[in-house]
């Protein structure tokens, strides 16, 4: 972006001076583009009855002390109903897992479960 603009104005010609004049000046400056995480996608099938597909989507919020309290979402996403909510001020993953294998002793687990590309499920 900074090349350009000198470029435009006459100063530089070539961009490994530009970089040259940044080394000298002791200045820190990304000359390369970051690289993308490249995941392939699934198509994305339709549910047609009730537990088939659920989504599970974290909201945050903060309470009046300042501490964050965090909200497991699980969606049935055929019939648009909540299936539980898990509330916490932190929630890991081995709680999440104890908390899958309770439902499914009540109300039984689905085909897929759907997540976004959030920090909170990488692990």
């Amino acid at each position: 972006m900074l090349h350009g603009l000198l470029r435009a104005e006459g100063r530089v010609v070539n961009r490994k001076r530009t970089y040259h004049l940044y080394t000298e000046l002791e200045m820190q400056v990304r000359t390369k583009r970051r690289k993308k995480l490249v995941r392939l996608r699934m198509p994305m099938t339709v549910p047609t009855r009730p537990n088939e597909r659920w989504s599970l989507d974290f909201v945050h919020d903060q309470l009046a002390d300042g501490r964050r309290i965090r909200i497991l979402n699980i969606m049935d996403d055929y019939s648009w109903v909540c299936v539980r909510q898990l509330m916490d001020l932190t929630i890991s993953g081995a709680r999440i897992a104890r908390y899958l294998e309770q439902l499914k002793g009540t109300r039984g687990l689905p085909r897929t479960l759907v997540l976004d590309n959030g920090p909170e499920m990488t692990s």
